[in-house]
């Protein structure tokens, strides 16, 4: 039987709940599951690449686990279907919180396909627990003194307060 690699990009800067809740079913779906934190000169994450590598790593692994999938977290700075040949994947992971994603992941995934028919795109609603969260939003609450735990995992919030004390 083929192995099926599943890639998930995105920045995660930083980790969300919804980000987990991404990981989880993604990880129900393939044998390996390639995180790809998207590294772009032009943008000025509030973690560096190396920081959000540990923190996936942290509170998504001990999901893989949980699945039986295997995990692996990497960078890439081109194009992500040149990310998931590189990594054999197979399928792409998009998580949908609502329509406005929807139109927005359509448009990616036709693309997506048109330059590697080969990896199909599978969209995995978000639960509705998470579906408000984005990164953008947990960084500026935290930014502004707000409390984000019921956002992020817990690692994660430690690592934000830490981070925001430095500044």
């Amino acid at each position: 039987m083929t192995k099926r690699v599943a890639l998930y990009t995105g920045s995660f800067d930083p980790v969300t709940n919804g980000h987990l809740d991404v990981v989880r079913h993604a990880c129900r779906l393939a044998d390996e599951l390639v995180i790809g934190i998207g590294v772009h000169p032009g943008k000025a994450p509030m973690f560096s690449a190396d920081e959000r590598m540990a923190l996936l790593q942290e509170v998504c692994g001990p999901i893989a686990a949980a699945e039986n999938c295997i995990l692996k977290i990497n960078t890439f700075d081109d194009l992500a279907i040149w990310a998931a040949k590189r990594v054999g994947a197979t399928l792409f992971i998009r998580g949908l919180r609502d329509g406005t994603d929807l139109d927005y992941e359509m448009q990616m995934a036709g693309m997506n396909a048109g330059m590697a028919p080969d990896v199909q795109t599978v969209f995995l609603p978000a639960s509705p627990t998470v579906r408000p969260i984005t990164a953008t939003l947990v960084r500026q609450i935290a930014q502004m003194g707000g409390d984000v735990t019921s956002f992020v995992p817990p690692a994660v919030a430690r690592a934000l307060a830490v981070k925001l004390k430095k500044t």
